[in-house]
């Protein structure tokens, strides 16, 4: 009987050793946690990708609590920046009204303790599309919001009788070169080759011939 216990622990021990090194085993509880690096932002990266996005043209509202002299109305210049008082040019094309704030606030703080920063657009005038030829109402169109080319067209009152609508090119200038996409309009119309209804772009011109 005890040569039996004897023979058992061995085994058990033995057992215990070979089962630790076994794949899938279940891990000691005192080894340490792996370490998970999580993604940082970087210095200068907005995580509001999805605001407006400023032009030339538009007209901005920005004021400095108790500062008078620090609230006025100003143009976004062709260029696509404009001045402010203490803080000088602001380089403001493609930003929005949150990464504007944010800029002002990092310029004025060297003149002004903790400055509390608010930026409105009043007015937009640099975001537009442009749809011309054969619809009802040919002109520019605000671009407030994302807008493909079948929206595009329906602002502008739809084809006209006569329109060629599966010949339909929009021009987009892009780093000073031009690009044309092509549109069929009947195959968007039935759901076919929806890829070619691209979302617009500031300064797009949906040409419909």
């Amino acid at each position: 009987m005890r040569v039996s216990r004897v023979c058992l622990a061995w085994l058990w021990s033995l057992f215990a050793v070979w089962s630790s090194g076994v794949p899938g085993a279940e891990p000691d509880s005192k080894a340490a946690p792996i370490a998970v690096e999580t993604p940082r932002q970087t210095a200068g990266e907005n995580s509001r990708d999805d605001g407006y996005r400023l032009q030339a043209g538009d007209i901005l509202d920005i004021s400095v609590w108790k500062e008078q002299d620090l609230q006025r109305e100003v143009l976004v210049r062709p260029d696509g920046s404009f001045s402010f008082p203490l803080a000088g040019d602001i380089d403001a094309r493609g930003k929005t009204v949150e990464d504007v704030r944010l800029i002002l606030i990092d310029h004025l703080q060297k003149y002004v303790p903790t400055p509390a920063v608010s930026v409105a657009v009043k007015q937009i005038g640099g975001n537009r599309i442009y749809v011309v030829g054969k619809v009802n109402k040919a002109g520019d169109f605000p671009l407030t919001n994302p807008l493909d080319v079948m929206q595009a067209i329906s602002l502008a009152g739809g084809p006209t009788p006569y329109a060629r609508i599966n010949n339909i090119v929009i021009l987009r200038r892009h780093n000073g070169r031009q690009q044309l996409f092509r549109f069929q309009y009947s195959d968007v119309a039935r759901g076919r080759t929806l890829s070619q209804n691209i979302q617009l772009e500031s300064g797009d011109t949906v040409v419909v011939p």
